[in-house]
């Protein structure tokens, strides 16, 4: 059996792949450059990959491939379709990322809120030291205690989410296609226009794809916190980014974007400078711990699929 790994530094360098190598030969790319995928794929069993777009175009090389192993919950990368029609199966990975995907949300929501960086910057310029003032509190920031949290998409990260925002005292209202009899559950309109802050935890598919449209982002309160850290794709990234350089927005924490990473040409750019922005380069999934445990289980979805037993299919 013979695996290929396709973009193993997007999993970090300090996680080691050594465990794949007792299921069967393993090929390790850090990277793959489109024009590259057909050729490295041709001859193996296994794909393992976690941005690599996969379809029919770099697929048809593939002729023994049984099984594709996304290192992500998210599958958008992959040409379902062609896989089912191909008989090939195709596993992702749940639930392994929900502590750290929370955790960064906190933290963009808190530094945001609190203008972190700008008060750091105050005393790592020396302005404190000159200023021979015992504190400086502009500028005006305000506490989270009492203020509205909606949570857009309450599967495993957005219900986490919305623990540790409960934890900080802010009342949570969400937006979920099935209600959740847990919290008070609202259209997607009602939760752009009455919270605080707002933080995106839901799937790329045809519904969600600029679910945040600018008539959505208009609608938001002048004051209010965007958290993304879903898919870019669920956003109008133009707007959000016109929003931050208008003023129109009370800060603005992304970790997601349609193109990854995103170029000079892209609207994010005009914004790297304002301080009420946080950009992350999609690491929002990534603490060790996290991906210690998405290896766990693509080395338990080969093991499943090879014993015939469904687990984490995403082609049935």
């Amino acid at each position: 059996m013979k695996i290929t790994v396709l973009d193993a530094q997007t999993l970090g360098e300090d996680l080691s792949l050594e465990p794949l190598k007792a299921l069967g030969e393993t090929i390790v790319y850090n990277t793959s450059p489109d024009s590259l995928v057909s050729e490295r794929i041709k001859d193996c069993d296994i794909i393992i990959t976690n941005k690599i777009k996969l379809n029919e175009r770099n697929l048809t090389s593939a002729k023994k491939l049984k099984l594709i192993c996304i290192a992500a919950t998210g599958y958008d990368n992959i040409d379902i379709p062609y896989c089912k029609n191909r008989n090939i199966a195709v596993c992702n990975v749940k639930g392994y990322s929900t502590h750290s995907v929370a955790q960064l949300t906190l933290s963009m929501a808190l530094s945001l809120a609190t203008h972190l960086s700008e008060y750091s910057d105050y005393v790592n310029s020396g302005a404190y030291t000159e200023s021979g003032v015992a504190n400086c509190l502009t500028p005006v920031y305000h506490e989270l205690f009492g203020k509205t949290w909606g949570v857009i998409g309450l599967g495993n990260i957005g219900k986490q989410v919305a623990k540790v925002a409960e934890a900080i005292g802010c009342k949570v209202i969400a937006c979920k296609k099935r209600p959740d009899p847990n919290y008070e559950c609202v259209d997607i309109d009602t939760l752009m226009r009455k919270s605080d802050i707002i933080s995106v935890h839901t799937p790329l598919n045809d519904e969600t794809r600029l679910l945040i449209d600018e008539k959505r982002i208009l609608s938001m309160k002048k004051t209010a916190i965007f958290i993304n850290v879903s898919r870019g794709a669920v956003t109008d990234e133009e707007a959000l980014a016109k929003a931050a350089l208008e003023g129109r927005i009370g800060g603005l924490g992304i970790d997601v974007y349609t193109k990854e990473p995103f170029s000079k040409n892209h609207p994010f750019y005009k914004i790297l400078s304002l301080q009420n922005v946080c950009l992350t380069p999609h690491m929002a999934w990534g603490a060790y711990e996290a991906r210690v445990r998405c290896l766990k289980e693509i080395i338990e979805n080969i093991e499943a699929y090879f014993n015939n037993i469904i687990r984490n299919r995403v082609d049935l």
